[in-house]
């Protein structure tokens, strides 16, 4: 860990501890500005928390023998939905659902339109045959499902999470006989003398400490400067928390293109959005059911409307995602966030 981390670290951790102390005085611009902090100081939680989980867990199962395959299945694809699944379930318990759905809908537009947009613009995104023929059309598809879920009885209910989890468990075995037949992407975990157990348990823990912690920090923060400025809670999860959440995703697909790596960028992005909805949803769903609002109709047609946009903009020859596409995707994301803007304050 380096010098810049551990100040950016201790930054984070003081600016917790007085909220969780409420030093600041709970009133006036101060107090409005120090929640933005928050929100920031929430979203590094949250992405470290993660990131260093994962790091641990991932250790641990090599320790024990479990395949790579394994890991790179559960633990690190699971890990890297954590931020978002935490924002969610938090919300959905604090009886925020519009941050709970904004939140994965959000992060869903974003990450087509606003995502590969980027990365397309820098670079053209190759996509592989089985993410144009199968894990696209499924992801249109699971949008769809939550579509009429949520228009069905507006919630998602225990039992429209079961459902959820179900086609989790679809997707998971089709990972599973990609990965078989030598189609998988995972890096190798590699252990060093210093990879103590009692030193791995201890990152899993703190991993999760700053997951749970990030997501109360991230959504009480969130929603106090959405009330002051006049934001509903949709919006602040459709545009800043789905933001936030979507910046691991945001730095890898642009670093990526940047280097050249951009084989499996789109394949990610798709993965991610099938994660968000199944896991992410389908969690929430079971551990209390989640408010589907009217107006979050509207935005998940918008979800649907950018995974055809992609899968359109991949139907060439050279199957690859050009920079025409990408700026035809940023322009949507931009017509988007203005149409979502004027929304909130014509209301």
């Amino acid at each position: 860990m380096n010098k810049k981390s551990i100040i950016i670290g201790s930054i984070v951790v003081l600016l917790v501890a007085l909220s969780y102390l409420n030093v600041v005085p709970e009133k006036g611009a101060l107090y409005l500005m120090f929640n933005m902090i928050l929100i920031v100081a929430g979203f590094y939680m949250l992405i470290k928390g993660a990131d260093i989980f994962v790091e641990g867990a991932s250790k641990i199962a090599t320790k024990f023998n479990i395949p790579q395959m394994v890991i790179g299945l559960t633990i690190v694809a699971f890990g890297t939905s954590m931020p978002e699944a935490a924002v969610s379930i938090k919300a959905a318990l604090s009886d925020n659902a519009g941050i709970t759905v904004g939140n994965v809908v959000g992060s869903n537009i974003m990450n087509i339109l606003l995502i590969l947009g980027v990365s397309a613009c820098i670079a053209s995104l190759p996509i592989k045959k089985n993410t144009f023929a199968i894990e696209i059309p499924w992801v249109i598809f699971v949008t769809v499902v939550l579509l009429v879920l949520g228009v069905n009885g507006d919630v998602i209910s225990f039992v429209d999470g079961i459902i959820l989890c179900g086609l989790m468990a679809i997707f998971m075995i089709y990972l599973i006989k990609q990965a078989k037949n030598g189609e998988s992407d995972d890096e190798s975990t590699v252990l060093t003398e210093k990879d103590t157990m009692i030193k791995l348990i201890f990152f899993v823990v703190i991993g999760i400490v700053c997951i749970v912690i990030g997501s109360n920090v991230t959504v009480d923060a969130a929603s106090y400067v959405a009330e002051k400025c006049g934001m509903s809670p949709r919006l602040i999860g459709l545009t800043i928390v789905a933001f936030g959440t979507s910046l691991p995703e945001l730095v890898t697909s642009a670093t990526a293109a940047k280097r050249g790596k951009v084989d499996i960028a789109i394949g990610n992005i798709v993965g991610s959005n099938i994660f968000n909805i199944l896991f992410v949803v389908g969690v929430s769903a079971l551990i209390t059911p989640v408010a589907f609002a009217t107006e979050f109709i509207k935005d998940t047609v918008v979800a649907i409307a950018a995974a055809v946009l992609l899968f359109v903009c991949v139907m060439n020859k050279e199957r690859k995602l050009t920079k025409l596409g990408g700026v035809i995707m940023l322009v949507c994301y931009a017509a988007y966030f203005a149409y979502i803007l004027v929304a909130n304050y014509a209301a």
